[in-house]
């Protein structure tokens, strides 16, 4: 089984508010997000964040842990209720290709241009979790390479929102 993993936690920062929440042509960010993985997954939810369209779990071990904090609470949730593998997406990837858990497929695989877009093997968890208490780099690119997950290219690559001129072009 593939568990869908939405990454809300962050702060926004460069958005100036709360990027989950802001509307492309009448839909939240954070709905379109749940949307697509829900077309290729057996189970959607969402990471860092109270409220959301799906289940929601915090970060782990904390917040403020960037992505990674996103999938080790996926990939925990996801070996507790024995999913095989996770696929997860930041709540900002709009317009996922609908054929993203085949291109990503085998696990581990994520997309070279978006690290946070990714089909990871639950059995990651114990990895992902190390990597976050360790004094080491804590970065996509370096769980990646732990995981030996490998890059893939796409021509179909999905945007990716950061700021509201980011926003303001999707909408053209």
């Amino acid at each position: 089984m593939v568990l869908g993993a939405v990454l809300a936690g962050g702060q926004s920062s460069r958005f100036g508010s709360d990027k989950a929440l802001a509307e492309l042509d009448g839909r939240t960010l954070i709905a379109r997000a749940v949307d697509a993985l829900s077309a290729s997954c057996d189970h959607v939810i969402v990471v860092g964040r109270d409220t959301a369209p799906a289940p929601t779990i915090p970060d782990w071990p904390q917040p403020g842990m960037g992505p990674l904090g996103g999938i080790a609470a996926a990939l925990r949730f996801a070996e507790g209720q024995d999913y095989d593998t996770v696929l997860t997406c930041g709540v900002d990837s709009v317009a996922l290709p609908p054929n993203l858990l085949s291109d990503l497929s085998p696990a581990p695989a994520y997309l070279e241009t978006q690290p946070v877009i990714g089909h990871w093997n639950s059995s990651n968890a114990s990895l992902v979790s190390a990597i976050l208490q360790s004094e080491g780099r804590h970065s996509m690119l370096a769980f990646a390479k732990a995981a030996r997950a490998r890059a893939v290219k796409s021509n179909d690559a999905p945007a990716n929102i950061n700021t509201p001129a980011d926003l303001a072009a999707m909408e053209r």
